[in-house]
C-alpha cells in the first residue's frame, strides 16, 4: 500500500467533461498539478515565491494511466507521496473518485529544479520535504 502524505478532495465541472460525458484526459494533467501545488504550500512552500527566488521546479516526465473515468459532479480524492532519485522529485498521484474509492488514474511526475537558469540540487526542497524523504 502507498504511503500516501497529503490528499485533496476535489469535484468535478461541467467544462471539464467532453462530448462522451467524461472528463477529458488533459484534466487529469491539471488535477495533478494543483495537488502539487497545494502540498508545496501545506509544507510551507510557494509556488510564485520560489519563481521569484530563482528557483523553479518544472516536470520533466509524467507517465498517466487512466483506469476509471470521471463524470461531471463526481467528488475524487487526489492523493500524492514523494521519492528523491539523484536530482528527481519523483511524485506518485492516484486520483480516486470518492463515493466508492475506485481508481480512476495512477500517475507518476518526475519534476527537477531548474535554480538560477540551471538543473540543480534544490536545498529549499530538500528543506520542506525532509520529514517525507527521511525514510529514504
Amino acid at each position: 500500500m502507498a504511503k500516501y502524505i497529503y490528499e485533496l478532495t476535489l469535484k468535478v465541472r461541467d467544462y471539464e467533461c467532453d462530448l462522451q460525458g467524461i472528463v477529458n484526459n488533459a484534466n487529469y494533467q491539471h488535477y495533478l498539478e494543483h495537488t502539487r501545488h497545494e502540498f508545496l504550500a501545506s509544507v510551507g512552500g510557494d509556488f510564485a515565491a520560489l519563481h521569484r527566488q530563482g528557483v523553479d521546479p518544472v516536470v520533466a516526465r509524467i507517465n498517466m494511466a487512466f483506469k476509471t473515468p470521471l463524470k461531471s459532479g463526481d467528488e475524487f480524492v487526489s492523493r500524492l507521496y514523494l521519492r528523491k532519485e539523484g536530482i528527481k522529485y519523483v511524485f506518485y498521484q492516484d486520483i480516486f473518485r470518492k463515493a466508492d474509492e475506485k481508481i480512476v488514474v495512477k500517475a507518476t511526475v518526475e519534476t527537477v529544479c531548474v535554480v538560477n537558469g540551471r538543473l540543480s540540487d534544490c536545498a529549499l526542497f530538500e528543506e520542506l520535504f525532509k520529514e517525507f524523504l527521511k525514510d529514504e
